[in-house]
């Protein structure tokens, strides 16, 4: 066989059987002619004792001088140890970042997370991440296409961040699972949004604003007794919401809450005499191991979130987050000297890192203090004026 050039490969006759046409100068570079007469440029190449080929490009798209330059390239990939038709088949089967989410949840996050971490991700994927670059493939997302994403979320920082961060703990896993090459991660130079930290205490004022409308909805059954317990023993013990809303009569004890898993982990949660009372008012229904009871079923009740909207307008607290109940504990702890250590494990805090966000607190009650020594030593010392 010559040569392959325009005149030549136009002039090659379809047959009953394809067949490849190979050029005499570069060894391993042909045209496959299929029986329809269509005309394919293609390189052969010899890797770990197996041979493959790669299709070039379709003749008239693609002219012989270009498809002999593409396959020298090829070649030279080869002889660095690639293998563009393997690499090629992986492209093709490579999942979208959509599917790659679908087996995360189910693979990962459902096997070695909490329910709620599963939620949240599940709400991530589906409301942040899957609209943008979720039909790009895993094996083909780079860094551009992270920065778009980041970048088109930039009026919600706190959602691009973590949209951000569910994409880079998927693609790590994408990794261990052969889906891409090791240290491809294209997150990883990602400069993150900074982040305005919400920070609600509720003041002495409004904790007894609070009080008073949380008495008055109760005393006209505006809300159950289960209800008002509830909200009372997230102030009470600085739980989470979850630890009070899912707490069971078998975890209680007289002094403590033994609940055997939490956001971290396993916790033992010191009960106030107040919050004791509380409980002990509390009636319990056959069949029914939780505390905070709905209006019937054998289950919990279903969604704080929508008594507490109607409680916190009445008592002129709509800014106020039910989390914010337990920085209100946190805040007061703070305020009366509570050691950040002690309040860490009362809190259930991982690091230590997250309770000192309360420190600041303190500087009223310390400003204060200091005031009183210095009075007293004037007082002993005489005028300084």
């Amino acid at each position: 066989m010559p040569k392959l050039s325009k005149r030549l490969v136009d002039s090659l006759p379809p047959e009953p059987k394809e067949r490849i046409h190979w050029d005499s100068d570069l060894s391993g570079f042909g045209i496959r002619v299929y029986p329809t007469g269509r005309k394919v440029y293609v390189v052969q190449y010899r890797l770990h004792g197996r041979t493959r080929r790669k299709n070039l490009g379709q003749h008239g798209l693609l002219t012989a001088e270009e498809a002999l330059r593409d396959a020298k390239l090829v070649q030279a990939d080869v002889a660095r140890g690639s293998d563009p038709s393997a690499e090629r088949k992986a492209r093709l089967r490579s999942p979208t970042i959509k599917e790659l989410g679908e087996r995360f949840l189910k693979e990962h996050v459902a096997l070695h997370c909490k329910p709620t971490t599963l939620y949240v991700y599940r709400n991530l994927l589906r409301g942040v991440v899957n609209p943008v670059p979720g039909s790009i493939k895993v094996s083909e997302i780079n860094f551009a296409d992270i920065q778009a994403f980041h970048l088109k979320r930039h009026e919600t920082p706190y959602q691009a961040n973590r949209g951000v961060m569910v994409l880079s703990k998927m693609l790590n896993l994408a990794e261990d699972w052969g889906l891409r090459a090791m240290n491809t991660n294209p997150t990883r130079r990602i400069k993150r949004y900074p982040e305005v930290e919400k920070k609600r205490y509720l003041d002495e004022a409004e904790q007894e604003r609070l009080g008073a409308v949380l008495a008055e909805m109760l005393q006209a059954a505006d809300i159950s007794r289960y209800v008002f317990a509830a909200f009372y023993l997230l102030l009470l013990t600085g739980c989470r919401l979850g630890e009070i809303q899912k707490l069971k009569w078998d975890y209680v004890t007289s002094t403590h809450l033994e609940l055997p898993d939490s956001k971290t982990g396993r916790r033992r949660i010191p009960l106030p005499r107040e919050a004791s009372t509380l409980l002990k008012s509390l009636e319990r229904r056959e069949g029914n191991p939780y505390v905070i009871l709905g209006d019937h079923g054998s289950s919990h009740y279903n969604d704080l979130q929508k008594p507490w909207r109607r409680i916190r307008a009445r008592a002129n607290l709509n800014d106020v987050r039910l989390h914010d109940l337990r920085h209100t504990y946190a805040s007061v702890a703070v305020m009366n000297g509570i050691d950040p250590f002690m309040l860490k494990e009362i809190l259930g805090h991982k690091n230590l890192s997250t309770t000192l966000r309360y420190a600041h607190l303190s500087d009223d009650a310390v400003q204060k203090a200091a005031g009183r020594i210095a009075n007293r030593l004037a007082a002993t010392l005489g005028s300084v004026g």
